[in-house]
């Protein structure tokens, strides 16, 4: 790995996801038929993590030459990375991203509630925001701040309370906004340097990670698509089949059927 600067974003969770896909079965061609997902049950959070990686990186590839992003940066021995390192006119930060696809996210001043459940969002990502800033630091003899975000994909709704004092969560849409529009302090060689130091697999401690096998996962993402495509064609039709059979029917029997569809 000549540069961190050229690794994929998502890299780290994309071995991942094809690591643990690695021991799925092949699916028949009944399962294919019908639309069964080829994805793992192992594979399965991984995927999504994924998949909110690549949405966040998006957005941040809109922040403008002045900004340098380095994705899925391996940290320490221990397989731990940090999913995006923002460096630009208006400071370092960390971007921890979180994929909580049709969920409800709240956002206390100490806490993160998904769905009711809490969850250790914040002190992670201050916890990796401070790691950052010691690795930053000693590599470029000067002291870097680090600032912490969270960003959540997907959330249904996202609701903030209460604002952390050292974490900032935002939702992917507003990231980038977010970023660009905090005061600038940071000069253009200042940003190289310190970008440069973060592009250093030797700054973080840490073997050089495997790169994915993106067409892999790309032809994964396809395969996915399109048996999620088959199962909405078959349960239009099975709808449409029981609509057909209630307008047929005698009036008791289509009473039945519709309550069972409806339950």
């Amino acid at each position: 790995m000549a540069s961190l600067a050229s690794r994929p974003p998502a890299a780290s969770v994309i071995a991942q996801v094809l690591r643990a896909q690695s021991t799925a079965p092949r699916r028949s061609r009944v399962d294919r038929l019908f639309g069964r997902s080829p994805l793992a049950p192992d594979a399965d959070s991984w995927f999504r993590g994924a998949l909110g990686e690549l949405a966040v990186a998006q957005r941040l590839a809109g922040l403008g030459p002045e900004w340098r992003v380095i994705h899925a940066v391996p940290v320490g021995t221990r397989g731990a990375d940090i999913d995006h390192l923002v460096i630009g006119p208006t400071g370092v930060f960390t971007v921890n991203t979180k994929h909580h696809a049709g969920r409800s996210v709240w956002v206390g001043e100490r806490r993160v509630m998904v769905d009711g459940q809490r969850k250790d969002h914040l002190r992670n990502a201050a916890h990796e925001a401070a790691r950052a800033s010691r690795r930053l630091s000693a590599a470029t003899g000067v002291a870097v701040d680090v600032a912490p975000l969270v960003v959540i994909v997907g959330a249904s709704r996202l609701t903030a309370n209460a604002r952390s004092a050292q974490v900032v969560v935002l939702s992917s849409g507003s990231v980038a906004g977010w970023l660009r529009s905090r005061p600038w302090f940071l000069p253009p060689e200042s940003v190289d340097s310190i970008a440069a130091a973060a592009s250093d697999l030797a700054t973080w401690n840490a073997a050089p990670a495997p790169e994915p096998d993106l067409a892999a996962f790309a032809d994964l993402r396809e395969q996915i698509g399109r048996a999620r495509f088959r199962r909405r064609v078959w349960t239009g039709g099975l709808l449409v089949g029981l609509v057909g059979v209630t307008m047929t029917a005698p009036l008791w029997v289509g009473t039945v059927l519709a309550g069972t569809v409806i339950r």
